[in-house]
């Protein structure tokens, strides 16, 4: 069977499971075969591995490798699109993707988020600036993000000035033509919660989008820094705008197709083309059910690079599988927040408004090994 062909939310883990390491183990042969670093990194790291009989056993790249090296498994002719992750100290990620990747991670986008946003295409307001995708072969993880999602709107209107002040004119504009009907809002957590949430009520200003619904990723780091939680992001999301339908949602520039969708309970899920694992730190074996560590992500689309299998920097918890309240298979988790001594390589928290030109910057920073949220880096 092919998970491309799956529903999202549909395959019971007796089915999910031998189907997953089937893909994942067929993408290891291929980056073993067009990727020289790649195999040469698991000769040394697994030389007697041939066939994974367990996703536990796959080998994976630690994520931050991709700011090292360029690893690709197509040649440079082929390369269709590059994305790179947000500024930081040292060289980003940079992840080169193919044509055929390209269409197969826009493909199961919308089929991920079909299930929360529904099949129509609904009018969009983005909270971000138009700069951020202009330049469309060389994408930050913001201009990535917000290119992907951009094929589930329609009408697409930012709500910010390239300066990042509010530009309300455009904003006023859609929510009269669109507000009275289900509406798509999109941002990166930060940049929602200090350009568009708190300009609005410095300004004493409010919005009527009782239909709309909100997704949003990454900056929770900044947010955690003065209190602002999950849960108090969502009532001020209601009290200013009047949505109630708000769902973050978690993944990584360096994995496409790992997009993993909070539910109306909390916690973020598996789809049927993705998967997670936790490995304790230190022995780096697989953590038992309900028990913390370093979130390993697992993806059955990334064909152009060997991304198929990376161990992230930050730390999670699953919870269970298949039996969370809201009915969706697959497993369900938090992130409980960045690794001590880890970069912080946020979405949207590499912003610093330093001029009306300033460009994506951040310092290296560390994060508490037990700050929970539920959402992460996109």
């Amino acid at each position: 069977m092919s998970l491309f062909n799956e529903l999202p939310y549909g395959l019971s883990a007796s089915v999910k499971t031998e189907a997953l390491l089937q893909e994942l183990n067929e993408l290891t042969a291929h980056h073993r075969a067009h990727c020289p670093d790649f195999a040469r990194l698991l000769q040394l790291q697994w030389p007697q591995l041939t066939v994974a009989k367990s996703v536990a056993e796959l080998p994976w790249l630690n994520v931050r490798l991709f700011k090292q090296f360029q690893l690709q498994s197509v040649p440079p002719e082929q390369v269709f699109k590059t994305l790179y992750s947000s500024g930081t100290t040292g060289t980003p990620s940079r992840i080169v993707l193919d044509a055929e990747t390209a269409a197969i991670q826009s493909r199961i986008l919308v089929k991920v988020m079909q299930p929360w946003l529904g099949k129509q295409r609904l009018p969009m307001l983005i909270i971000d600036c138009p700069a951020t995708v202009k330049d469309r072969t060389h994408f930050s993880a913001r201009g990535a993000g917000i290119q992907g999602l951009s094929f589930m709107g329609r009408q697409h209107c930012y709500a910010l000035n390239d300066d990042m002040s509010l530009n309300w004119t455009a904003i006023t504009e859609f929510c009269q033509q669109h507000g009275s009907g289900p509406v798509l809002v999109f941002g990166f957590t930060f940049m929602v919660w200090q350009h568009w949430l708190n300009a609005m009520a410095e300004r004493g200003l409010t919005l009527d989008l009782p239909q709309g619904i909100l997704l949003h990723s990454g900056g929770w780091k900044k947010l955690e820094q003065i209190a602002v939680d999950n849960a108090s992001f969502k009532a001020r999301v209601t009290e200013l705008t009047g949505m109630a339908r708000i769902h973050n949602f978690y993944g990584m520039v360096e994995q496409v197709g790992a997009i993993f969708v909070e539910c109306e309970y909390g916690y973020l899920h598996c789809p049927s083309y993705a998967d997670v694992l936790v490995r304790t730190p230190g022995s780096w074996q697989v953590a038992a059910m309900g028990e913390g560590g370093v979130l390993q992500l697992l993806s059955s689309l990334p064909k152009s690079y060997p991304g198929h299998s990376l161990l992230s920097e930050d730390r999670g918890i699953i919870y269970g599988e298949d039996d969370c309240a809201c009915g969706r298979h697959g497993k369900y988790f938090h992130v409980l927040g960045r690794l001590a001594k880890a970069e912080a390589r946020g979405c949207s928290d590499t912003f610093k408004a330093a001029s009306p030109s300033a460009t994506a910057t951040s310092g290296a920073e560390s994060m508490p090994q037990e700050s929970p949220s539920t959402g992460g880096r996109a």
